[in-house]
């Protein structure tokens, strides 16, 4: 007489569930709603990469005007790092007024008014570009750092709020995947566009419209797919996120206040390497159409920044479907918190040794911007899984937003400074970089630690 074995019990994975297990540990029920999330931050960083790609030739193309060119501004590359620091004074504004709003409603009409609200901005930026508006690259350039950062800074506070720590670990990498996807996507597409002399506010208007999809799915994820809400968790969906401000959740919380310095330094170190690159396709433009008249150097900077973004971003897939998850389920935050800074000192350690030619630098930039693109954001997003509710939505929007372009500011500074009173060269930049890099690596070990001890308290209560 044989015996038979008992049948398993629970539900079992679907062919979604079964699929997204691939890249990642998926339970029963699961893929639906990350393949839903997968989907969204999709769209929203191909409207994103259409409109980076657009704002390109748009700020590096502006003329300097003779009063810029007194205060020590000698061209477009100069501009663009300069006008970085201004989007810092624009959120200080705009992160306060996120956190009113987000106090006074629940968070699906959060996410819809701060959705249309940028897709009315981009839909006005087509009209004022095809105007011809003066210094209108300038005021894009702007716009487009706060929107792109608040925007998925939003998405993710979303997905904090609807995964518990357990499941956003096995998850994040998986829906990651639609964000690093994204990026080639829309960078193609902006690149195919500029090559068939597609009009920039064209463009706009197919961004603005790409943008105005993710609310459908927003709407779908919140009603429920494969993993029905508890009450409780319908009664928060429901409920505004409290009364504090995002700058006050920041600076009473340790743990966030060493997120927000992370992420000065990161994108200080990230934005001087940008500067870096653009002065040098800036110089090659430039004496390209010394050597003939007729080269058109707006299209030669969006097509070298439309082909320089798409293998920045394959390769980035690449390390998001097939390292991120690894990284995270054997080392856990410290492997794909480590990783950027590591890639970065390697990167600026080059080309303070000399490695100046525009071509070795594209591919140093493309190394660390893949890293930061695929395994430092899904860092970013780990790290605020042990906070409250309204910390997600209210204190990650300032430290996603305003400290972001804080490093920016910073970093605007050190433009400055090492052009005008230290006239730096690439080489003087990068090793100004390493010396920041240091102290990241520093302040990322007692992140790890810190993170730790919230997840274990969280944990135990």
């Amino acid at each position: 007489m044989t015996s038979e074995s008992p049948a398993p019990t629970g539900p079992r994975p679907g062919p979604i569930d079964r699929l997204l297990g691939l890249f990642s540990d998926v339970h029963a029920g699961e893929g639906s709603r990350a393949l839903l999330m997968l989907a969204n931050i999709f769209l929203i960083l191909v409207c994103y990469y259409v409109i980076k790609t657009v704002r390109e030739p748009l700020i590096l193309n502006t003329e300097v005007p003779d009063f810029l060119k007194r205060l020590g501004i000698r061209g477009p590359a100069e501009i663009k790092s300069y006008a970085a620091a201004a989007q810092a004074v624009i959120l200080m504004a705009f992160v306060p007024a996120y956190s009113w709003f987000a106090s006074r409603v629940d968070r699906m009409k959060l996410i819809y008014g701060v959705t249309l609200f940028f897709a009315a901005n981009i839909l006005a930026f087509a009209l004022l570009v095809d105007s011809g508006v003066q210094l209108i690259g300038v005021l894009f350039y702007v716009w487009v750092g706060f929107f792109s950062l608040s925007i998925i800074a939003q998405f993710w506070s979303y997905a904090n709020d609807i995964y518990t720590k357990e499941a956003g670990n096995r998850i994040f990498p998986i829906i990651a995947i639609g964000m690093t996807a994204g990026t080639p996507v829309g960078a193609w597409i902006a690149q195919r566009m500029f090559s068939l002399g597609i009009d920039v506010h064209v463009m706009l208007y197919l961004a603005a419209g790409i943008l105005l999809t993710t609310l459908a799915i927003y709407t779908i994820v919140n009603r429920g797919t494969g993993v029905p809400a508890t009450a409780e968790e319908s009664a928060e969906a429901a409920a505004p996120l409290g009364h504090r401000s995002g700058f006050a959740l920041v600076f009473a919380s340790r743990y966030i206040m060493m997120i927000a310095g992370l992420m000065i330094l990161l994108n200080l170190v990230n934005t001087t390497g940008e500067y870096i690159l653009s002065r040098l396709v800036v110089s090659h433009a430039d004496a390209a159409l010394a050597a003939d008249p007729g080269f058109d150097t707006n299209a030669y900077i969006g097509a070298f920044y439309g082909n320089f973004f798409f293998w920045v971003n394959i390769i980035a897939v690449l390390f998001q479907a097939f390292l991120v998850s690894r990284l995270v389920k054997y080392l856990g935050l410290a492997g794909v918190l480590f990783a950027l800074p590591i890639t970065s000192l390697a990167a600026y350690g080059f080309i303070a040794l000399g490695v100046t030619s525009l071509g070795l630098v594209r591919w140093l930039k493309t190394a660390e911007n893949a890293t930061d693109y695929s395994v430092m954001n899904t860092a970013r997003q780990l790290l605020w899984l042990p906070t409250t509710r309204e910390e997600k939505y209210k204190a990650k929007q300032a430290v996603d937003s305003f400290f972001v372009r804080l490093g920016d500011l910073v970093s605007a500074v050190v433009v400055f400074v090492g052009t005008t009173w230290l006239a730096l060269e690439a080489q003087g930049f990068a090793l100004l970089n390493v010396g920041v890099v240091v102290v990241w690596l520093v302040l990322a070990a007692v992140l790890v630690r810190e993170n730790r001890r919230l997840s274990a308290r969280a944990t135990s209560s």
